[in-house]
């Protein structure tokens, strides 16, 4: 009999007491071509053309439940619209991740769609347990055989399951890490929810280092190694080894907080001193850690570095000159500043930057040539090399050589300009100490990796830098967040403009004393809304 073409007989039905399941599965008749079928008396008619009915659903459904319940993988592959991948996964289902005894119980249905329960069990070595989760599948009309079909895709076996994943039990690829942070401090996520996937990061990459055993896990290899497994059941417990990480607990906690108040929003802070990360928060619907690998322009957070190379090619000084007109124009097109900020054609580079002026940045594009942003970001602030090495994965930025309006916009964090918190951060720290260290969240002496390196700022850029971002802090665009804060402070505000987005990406960078931190909030509006109060309140807490 070929795969996928059933026997023109139909088995009778039966529910089994006790949660069973399905005792049986319809045979369905077989298909001689896309345009007619041939039925049980042998004759043949039109092939079926349109959605599924209520029949059709609830036959093909009971079908597919009971021969997945009977681990029959062809038989179940069968009723899908797409059998052979079908066969492989249901295959797998059984042989590579040791599930039995499967139970199905649908829900009532949505029209096509059906959820339903499944109540399972995995064994491997002896050892055994339950398995219960829930999920859903539809049913189509198949394209050439006009037959009712459950349209096949991984998350019909299970909801965590994508294209090119993988069920597997067995003895865990790492052993479980305990990580800690600088004090000893155990960190779960749990008690930090940004932290479950960056400590599952760690322990993919750590977890032998760590000294630890594995244990034995059902989990979900995804495609190509792409992420971490995704652990779904544990059989057997491993021991966790020990993992130091350069983390606080007081700044973590500080950050899980913030992030919370915003959505689609991400922090970092570093020590600059050491470029040791103290936090990293994520407030996303997703698990996707932006704050290391975010690539968004950063508004007005760049005139940082922007200003050191201002600086650096002897254009201007801090209490130099740079004019800021109500607008400003290069290679035609015309630039613009926040709205309601006041004209002043005199201003010094400090109070254009404490106010956040873009034409007064703007009008400098003819000084600057158009690797000059690129060359001070790399060799100044370790940024763009796409060799930083923090113990996770993360983004080193990226300030491209770009020519056409592009050379200006760049200059005001627009263009093509591309950072995350992480290297906002860092180029924060930067700014205050001259020095850039390498931003790093598991020490160095763990594994002796090489580490980025740069040349860092002059001593009178540094000196300049700083002035310019207390000015802001006290008396500039940031000084209502900044307001309360004791201690060595600096900041500076930012929004990106984004095509599509009604509201600008919201940026905010500040330092106190031996703490630098950096926030983006998307569709978060000006860097005071909502990247601010984050930045604060883990300065209020860590600095």
């Amino acid at each position: 009999m070929r795969r996928g073409v059933l026997a023109s007989v139909f088995v009778a039905f039966a529910l089994v007491a006790g949660g069973v399941g399905y005792a049986g599965y319809n045979m369905w008749s077989g298909l001689s071509g896309g345009d007619t079928v041939t039925t049980a008396s042998g004759r043949s008619a039109p092939a079926r053309t349109g959605p599924p009915d209520a029949r059709e659903v609830r036959d093909t459904t009971r079908g597919f439940f009971a021969a997945w319940e009977k681990g029959d993988a062809p038989g179940a592959a069968s009723y899908t619209n797409n059998a052979a991948a079908a066969e492989q996964a249901l295959t797998g289902y059984r042989d590579d991740a040791h599930i039995t005894r499967v139970s199905v119980t649908p829900a009532p249905p949505t029209g096509a769609t059906v959820p339903y329960s499944v109540r399972a069990t995995v064994s491997y070595r002896g050892r055994s347990k339950p398995l219960a989760y829930d999920t859903e599948l539809t049913v189509v009309r198949g394209a050439t055989t006009g037959r009712a079909l459950v349209d096949w895709t991984p998350a019909v076996l299970h909801p965590e399951l994508k294209d090119g994943d993988t069920l597997v039990t067995g003895e865990s690829g790492t052993p479980p890490i305990e990580a800690v942070d600088r004090t000893g401090a155990v960190l779960t996520g749990k008690e930090y929810p940004s932290l479950g996937p960056i400590l599952d990061e760690l322990r993919q990459k750590y977890g032998k280092q760590a000294g630890g055993k594995p244990g034995i896990e059902l989990a979900v290899r995804h495609q190509g190694g792409s992420a971490p497994d995704t652990v779904l059941a544990t059989l057997a417990k491993g021991r966790a080894g020990r993992l130091q990480t350069t983390l606080s607990a007081t700044a973590q906690a500080a950050a899980e907080r913030a992030v919370a108040q915003y959505r689609e929003s991400s922090v970092v802070a570093v020590a600059p001193s050491t470029g040791e990360v103290l936090a990293v928060a994520n407030h996303r619907d997703d698990s996707f850690n932006a704050a290391f690998q975010g690539e968004l322009a950063p508004g007005s957070t760049m005139k940082i570095i922007t200003a050191a190379t201002l600086i650096d090619n002897g254009i201007t000084t801090a209490a130099g000159p740079a004019p800021c007109p109500d607008t400003a124009t290069w290679q035609s097109q015309t630039f613009h500043n926040l709205t309601g900020l006041t004209p002043d054609e005199g201003a010094t580079l400090a109070s254009s930057f404490a106010r956040s002026c873009n034409t007064a940045f703007i009008k400098y594009a003819d000084e600057v040539q158009v690797d000059s942003l690129t060359k001070e970001a790399q060799d100044r602030f370790g940024l763009g090399r796409d060799n930083w090495k923090t113990g996770i994965a993360s983004f080193d930025g990226s300030v491209p050589a770009s020519g056409g309006p592009d050379t200006a916009a760049n200059m005001i964090g627009q263009g093509q300009v591309q950072m995350d918190p992480l290297n906002m951060a860092s180029v924060t720290a930067t700014a205050m100490t001259g020095v850039f260290r390498q931003p790093v969240i598991v020490p160095q002496r763990l594994d002796g990796r090489a580490l980025a390196t740069a040349r860092g700022l002059p001593a009178g850029t540094v000196s300049q830098l700083r002035q310019m971002m207390h000015r802001t802090a006290v008396s500039g665009t940031a000084a209502a967040v900044m307001a309360g804060l004791g201690g060595d402070i600096g900041a500076k505000t930012g929004s990106a403009e984004v095509d599509a987005q009604a509201k600008s990406n919201s940026w905010f960078t500040g330092y106190r004393n031996d703490v630098a931190v950096a926030a983006m909030t998307q569709e978060g509006g000006h860097g005071g809304d909502a990247a601010g109060p984050i930045v604060a309140a883990v300065l209020r807490a860590a600095g």
